[in-house]
């Protein structure tokens, strides 16, 4: 059963991302949106309907956006606010029976250009989810990527499938560039597959008041046609913090494949240009946009025509009654521009 996370803000990708609005209901690297893009490549006779857990403002456009890629969902799980992904794959896991299926856990605002190699590493996974192991997927890195978690691949445990020696957290420049070198490596691309039952159960071992929260949740919620309303008392006494951390990273039987399928989380500008289908000068460009002798700019605006003239190496995004302007290569500073308009 897929379970897709829709709860994040996407605040990186301002101006076009907001609160109200986050990417992933945005068309950022396709005609669809990008929860369209996820919803459809776990569609088919192998998957069962999707549970989706979002935010409770988004619930209409979500909705919206399932029914027109026809991957209506089996369940809306609308939190009442944002407690990180550990408490909402527990309150998914808990709303699918908390029984022996395997879950499929999938954000959002991730892009898979080689859906193949996906369902193949899915496949690979299974036998051992079966037996009661959590599965990550590991990405192939192409980088010393430092704004990525990374994690050690162990011994074969099964065929294309091994156990994870280690995580490690966000690397500086200079170990990121030795795990790349060492070849036994992979980014934490932040999906899984494991058992409901066997995830609840690792949440008793280790975050056993997290799972308290999501079951209580659960049980006192308001039902609305697919739409499942957690009671919001009860999930605010869960602690906030990612399945990595609270799970992941303490339980015994944790696996990995090691999977090369054309993923990025397109976490910022930069990593938009570079997946951006980009002209013969390297710009890539989308509403209305005239460029005249520029090179290797990523520009995109949803209203206003946007005209460069003899620049290289930026990014320019309008949206609404905002614009942003930047050198390419800095779009991870956007973070600081969000903090410095909260205090203007």
């Amino acid at each position: 059963m897929p379970v897709i996370l829709s709860g994040g803000s996407g605040t990186r990708l301002w101006p076009m991302s907001r609160p109200e609005r986050p990417k992933q209901l945005l068309s950022l690297t396709a005609e669809e949106t990008m929860l369209q893009l996820t919803a459809r490549r776990a569609c088919g006779e192998r998957f069962a309907r999707p549970i989706v857990v979002a935010n409770a403002l988004h619930a209409d456009m979500v909705e919206e956006q399932l029914a027109q890629a026809e991957a209506l969902a089996q369940a809306l799980v609308l939190e009442p606010m944002g407690r990180n992904t550990a408490p909402a794959i527990a309150l998914a896991a808990v709303a699918a029976g908390g029984g022996p299926e395997p879950l499929l856990v999938m954000p959002s605002d991730h892009v898979i250009g080689d859906v193949d190699a996906f369902h193949r590493a899915i496949e690979a996974a299974l036998p051992l989810v079966h037996q009661g192991w959590l599965v990550t997927f590991g990405i192939t890195p192409d980088r010393p990527e430092t704004g990525y978690g990374w994690m050690q691949v162990g011994e074969e445990v099964a065929p294309g499938v091994h156990r994870v020696a280690r995580f490690v957290e966000k690397p500086p420049r200079d170990r990121a560039e030795e795990m790349l070198a060492s070849g036994d490596h992979v980014w934490n691309g932040g999906i899984f597959l494991f058992r409901a039952d066997m995830y609840l159960a690792a949440l008793a071992a280790h975050a056993p008041g997290m799972l308290v929260a999501a079951q209580d949740a659960i049980a006192r919620a308001r039902v609305e046609g697919g739409r499942i309303f957690p009671d919001a008392d009860a999930f605010a006494t869960s602690p906030a913090d990612s399945i990595d951390y609270a799970v992941m990273e303490k339980a015994d039987r944790v696996a990995v494949v090691p999977v090369s399928m054309g993923w990025s989380d397109v976490g910022s500008w930069d990593a938009l240009h570079e997946i951006s289908e980009r002209d013969e000068a390297g710009n890539a460009h989308g509403g209305q946009v005239i460029a005249i002798d520029t090179k290797n700019c990523l520009v995109r605006s949803d209203g206003v025509r946007v005209a460069l003239v003899g620049v290289e190496d930026l990014i320019v995004v309008a949206s609404g009654q905002d614009v942003l302007i930047l050198p390419r290569g800095r779009s991870q500073e956007v973070k600081k521009l969000i903090e410095a308009m909260k205090g203007s």
